[in-house]
């Protein structure tokens, strides 16, 4: 059996808003930004943190928005990674996908270098068989579409027995672009109203819910 399923990270597997806001605001106090709002820092959990900074500094030029997305990296490498909660039924889940025979990976917009830091200090990475996340060397990936493509390419998996879970119209976009199913988490920083919005295959109010969500769609 082939049946994959990607997670995104941030909203899905981790309340991880401390420490990426953390971070935000040490790269706008770097680049000399105008500070936003801890709601308005909120939105930028989930996007890709060069399409978040265009958004909000419209201004910035791609020199300063590239410099400012590898001083957020550096900064939530160093000091933002460990600021996480793994959301509470999580592991259960986790557990019985994996036992179910499903391949389980990560495809998040968090940069991929750190993601096996946190899977290792959350005891997570036994039930992982792909790591995907953000680059920022010439082969750029930031885009959920891009990571999930890359995952999909390099886990070998087929795209008809895969599916995207994810709380961000990001991850539903992504999914749908790569021609996966997709699940919408609810209880993370988006909400049911942008997953519905976005088209999202299934849509789950707790993390309890994902492996009945997944055998429906790739069971069914």
């Amino acid at each position: 059996m082939n049946k994959q399923v990607f997670f995104d990270f941030d909203g899905t597997l981790a309340d991880s808003e401390r420490g990426i806001i953390i971070s935000i605001k040490e790269m706008v106090k770097k680049l000399g930004l105008p500070q936003l709002s801890d709601a308005e820092y909120r939105t930028f959990i989930g996007p890709a943190m060069t399409a978040n900074l265009k958004r909000a500094y419209p201004d910035l030029s791609e020199a300063k928005v590239a410099q400012g997305v590898a001083e957020y990296h550096r900064s939530y490498a160093q000091d933002g990674y460990a600021e996480l909660d793994i959301y509470p039924g999580i592991q259960s889940a986790l557990e019985q996908l994996k036992a179910e025979g499903f391949r389980l990976n990560i495809a998040s917009a968090k940069p991929v270098d750190v993601l096996p830091q946190i899977l290792d200090r959350f005891h997570l990475t036994n039930y992982f068989d792909g790591v995907y996340g953000a680059t920022t060397d010439e082969k750029m990936r930031s885009r959920k579409a891009d990571i999930l493509a890359y995952g999909i390419a390099q886990s070998g998996a087929d795209p008809k027995r895969s599916v995207m879970v994810g709380d961000r119209y990001t991850d539903i976009n992504g999914g749908a672009e790569n021609n996966v199913r997709t699940i919408g988490v609810s209880y993370g920083f988006g909400d049911a109203a942008e997953l519905r919005a976005s088209n999202a295959s299934a849509i789950v109010a707790k993390p309890q819910e994902i492996p009945g969500a997944v055998d429906l769609l790739l069971n069914s």
